[in-house]
This record gives structure tokens, sequence and C-alpha cells, in this order.
């Protein structure tokens, strides 16, 4: 555990935040030097003088370290010291209190929800599970997620693909997605960056309210081009055939911005 809070006190991952968490010793991150956080695998870097390797079964698989098996409901955080297997460290994820609210929310607009995610299958079939989401893609890279994304772009058209992340791994995704939406309170920099829209609380409803305040601000939107519309073709008709005076041309003009103006406050509301 002091070998892997050391390690991922230098990275803002969800991940990394509870494992520094878990450990409730002082962590000497000046120890800690030649850091490389390697995205969708984990983090290398030298403690002292050992090589630390923090990370899931791709990072020891690519650094050729033999491990065991681990097929555990949750999150597997492995960890190697000069490429010897040290032991691992389970994560199980905790659904936010309105996640399974979300999500049947969502499923009521006729918004099709799913999962990409970097977890084991038994995480993400878990989590699924719960959360009653039909279809989950598990054990993904950051460029698996973009692959998958481009396959839901294609398969939505003419619709809209929304996607939701906060990891650095979700970066690319956000970038592509046509309305991406980062959790700005765990998020990474890069997550946050890259989003079209932050939800600053992390609250998986959110995503709900930013449906329907798109929905209604759409509708206001038209109602005020349509309404525009009308009143400026009404006067045009009326001016052509001599009825129209100064005072009805004002309210065409003055007028209708006023009403289009209080219509769109109801926004707040």
């Amino acid at each position: 555990m002091q070998h892997a809070a050391q390690v991922e006190a230098h990275s803002n991952h969800p991940i990394a935040v509870a494992i520094v968490e878990a450990y409730t010793e002082n962590i000497d991150i000046p120890r800690v030097a030649d850091i490389k956080e390697i995205p969708g695998h984990g983090i290398i870097a030298k403690a002292d003088t050992r090589i630390i390797i923090v990370g899931n079964d791709r990072l020891l698989h690519r650094e050729n370290i033999d491990h065991p098996v681990c097929n555990i409901a949750g999150t597997v955080i492995h960890l190697a010291v000069d490429n010897t297997y040290a032991g691992c460290i389970v994560i199980s994820d905790n659904l936010k209190e309105d996640a399974q609210d979300a999500i049947k929310k969502l499923n009521a607009k006729k918004i099709k929800t799913m999962m990409l995610t970097g977890d084991n299958k038994n995480a993400a079939k878990v989590i699924a599970q719960k959360l009653k989401i039909d279809q989950y893609f598990y054990e993904l890279l950051p460029e698996d997620k973009l692959d998958h994304l481009e396959r839901i772009i294609s398969e939505s058209q003419p619709g809209k693909v929304a996607f939701v992340g906060d990891g650095i791994n979700d970066a690319p995704v956000l970038a592509r997605a046509d309305i991406g939406i980062a959790m700005g309170a765990l998020g990474s920099d890069a997550a946050v960056e890259t989003a079209d829209i932050v939800l600053m609380t992390d609250n998986p409803s959110k995503v709900v309210t930013a449906v329907e305040i798109a929905h209604k601000t759409r509708k206001i939107v038209w109602q005020n081009i349509f309404f525009a519309l009308g009143v400026k073709l009404l006067f045009i008709c009326l001016g052509v055939i001599g009825i129209a005076t100064m005072w009805e041309a004002v309210f065409g003009d003055m007028g209708v911005a006023l009403v289009a103006i209080f219509n769109a406050m109801r926004v707040k509301n």
C-alpha cells in the first residue's frame, strides 16, 4: 500500500485517489521520481532505488511480469517491485445514490444508454446489472473506446451521441462525441478541458437535468423564431396595404425583441 500510494499520489485518476485515501500514513512524495503514466494501463515510477509498477493486468503483460489471474468482481490494481509481482489491491465501485434513477429517467426519455469501461468483465457486469444497462463493453483502452464510439455514432444517425466520462482515458472519446460531458469534481484536467459540458457536482442525475434544459431551451428558441417571423410578416403585409403606422412599426421591432427576451427568461425556471 505504501508503494502504491507513493506512486498514485501523482495522479488525479479516481482509482489513484481511492488508493491514496485508503493509505492512512503520510506519503513521502519526494522519494518518487521518473513517473510515467500510461493511459489505459497504469503508472511506472522509481521510488528510491526500486522500480514500482502499479496498474492493471495489461500493464503486467506489457512489462512481461508473471502474475496470477484475478477474476474478482471489482477493479484489480496489480503492483510489482523491481519486475517481481508483489500483490494486488481490489477496489469495488460504489454506485452514486442517484445513478440508478438517472439511467431510469434517461431511458424514460427514450435515450439509450451503454457503458464503456476499462474495468474487467466481472466488475463491468455487476455495475451494468445494478444500473440495468443492457449493453456494456469492458477492458477497453482509450483507442478501443474511441472505436466503439465511432460505431455507435454511425449506427445512431441522424441522432446525437453524448459521452459521460472523468478520466484521462476518456479525453479522446469526449472530444469525438457529439456532446462530451465530464465529471468536474473527480475528473482529470484532460477530461474537463476536452468536454463540452462539465458537471461540477459529479451527480449523474445532472445529465438528465442538462437534457431537460436543452429540450426546454430548444422549444423556447423555436417559439421566438416563429413569433418574430410571424409578426414581421404581418407588419410587412400591413405596410404594403398602407395600414401600418409608426407605432405598429415600433412594436414590430422593439416590442417583438422584448417579448422574445421575456419568453427566453422562462429557462431560468
